[in-house]
């Protein structure tokens, strides 16, 4: 009874003692919270404060750099150009590794190949790359002195196109004396040997400008000059040329598609007066001469003209191919015929130009090989002989029938025409002797 006394009183006291306890440390938890509390609402405030700080800056960061993406500083509207020749060895792979992908490279020359494949392009001829953000978007390739292939490539889809070259032409008079040769005449007037080659091709048929040319000869054209870029880029048509030779005044007058002299007779004949441009004689057309290879005398039915190797040889008529080969003592030669019975050779050539072959049918001025030394030959030159039904004539005497005339119902206008190109000439004389 005692000890149930007790250890209830006993078992009291715990509880209550512990009842006490836990409500002390209910109050300084709650103490502790109070305190503790608001300084970790201020730390979660300032802490929410400063991640909102850095939100708004990384979005603005991040909007900044969509920005920038969109457009590049100093890049996005810059168009870059690049102007140059293709150098030997030069592809298109090589021109545009650098600013297209090979698939897209590949794809541009697959769709160019019908109107100019680009495994054609040569070396020394002119292009320009256009370029946006390092990037190609426009190409141009001088085909030749008329025409270019301009690529256009918008975001991988490519316009192709092949256009004519534009030139600004101006119409000028061009005169010189002759003390040497043509070509140094021209050089020293200022101008192109281009233009010796045209004025050269327009009197072919009257002077032969291999052994006709003589000091105190003289030359005056009214020519189109084209420039690009306000530079002189080649020659037009010859519009007008009087060609003084050995005293004999020489003229030519450019009408629809060829030449005609002051009457309207035209200028263009049978035959050319030489297949070469410029060179030199050094044998002509005779029934006695010492061979220097054979070392024995025997006839020399042609002319032999002596001319650097490489040279290119011309068709002096409209014809077709008759023979082609190689002879051990002819060399490398050509047998064209023509019309009328005629006949004409070339002899001892390099190599035949791109596309010859029997029967083939060429024309006036074509080139048909190159000057070389196969054969019989101590030197680079040409033979070239004519003849007609089968007797060999001397191509230097020989007079070629010309062409037909300026047609009757156009010769008023022509005559007009002439009349107004030779005042045109002769005002400019008259001009550069009152100086």
């Amino acid at each position: 009874m005692i000890f149930d006394i007790w250890y209830k009183t006993d078992l009291d006291y715990k509880r209550e003692q512990g009842m006490r306890t836990n409500q002390k440390s209910a109050r300084k938890k709650i103490r502790l919270f109070s305190t503790v509390f608001p300084a970790i609402s201020k730390l979660m405030i300032l802490f929410g404060l400063f991640s909102i700080f850095l939100l708004s800056d990384t979005v603005a960061a991040f909007n900044s750099n969509q920005d920038t993406k969109a457009e590049p500083k100093g890049s996005s509207n810059e168009i870059e150009i690049c102007k140059g020749v293709v150098k030997r060895g030069e592809t298109a792979t090589s021109l545009f590794k650098n600013y297209l992908t090979l698939s897209s490279i590949y794809e541009m020359d697959r769709q160019s190949r019908k109107i100019f494949p680009l495994t054609r392009l040569r070396n020394g001829h002119p292009y320009k790359l256009v370029l946006k953000d390092n990037h190609l978007i426009e190409f141009e390739y001088e085909i030749d002195k008329n025409n270019m292939l301009v690529i256009q490539n918008r975001s991988g889809n490519f316009l192709i196109d092949k256009q004519s070259i534009q030139y600004d032409t101006i119409v000028e008079v061009v005169s010189s004396d002759i003390n040497d040769s043509l070509f140094e005449a021209v050089r020293k007037s200022g101008e192109r040997g281009e233009l010796a080659w045209k004025l050269s091709e327009i009197f072919a048929w009257d002077i032969n400008f291999i052994r006709d040319i003589r000091q105190g000869d003289s030359f005056r054209v009214l020519v189109e000059k084209q420039y690009r870029d306000g530079k002189l880029s080649g020659y037009g048509n010859i519009l007008a040329a009087f060609f003084t030779n050995k005293g004999v005044v020489f003229k030519a007058f450019w009408h629809q598609s060829g030449y005609y002299d002051e009457n309207g007779r035209s200028l263009q004949k049978t035959f050319l007066k030489a297949p070469l441009a410029f060179s030199r004689i050094t044998s002509k057309f005779t029934k006695k001469r010492f061979h220097p290879v054979l070392k024995i005398y025997r006839p020399h039915h042609g002319i032999d003209y002596a001319a650097s190797r490489g040279t290119p040889v011309k068709s002096v008529g409209d014809g077709t191919i008759e023979k082609i080969g190689f002879n051990k003592e002819k060399g490398n030669f050509i047998k064209i015929r023509h019309t009328g019975g005629y006949a004409t050779s070339y002899y001892h050539l390099n190599r035949f130009a791109k596309g010859m072959g029997k029967n083939k049918q060429v024309l006036q001025g074509d080139i048909i090989g190159y000057v070389g030394m196969t054969g019989f030959a101590t030197g680079p030159h040409l033979c070239f002989r004519m003849t007609k039904n089968g007797r060999h004539l001397d191509p230097l005497k020989h007079i070629s029938s010309p062409a037909k005339p300026v047609n009757a119902l156009e010769m008023e206008q022509y005559i007009s025409k002439t009349e107004n190109l030779t005042n045109k000439l002769l005002s400019h004389q008259l001009a550069a002797l009152k100086k």
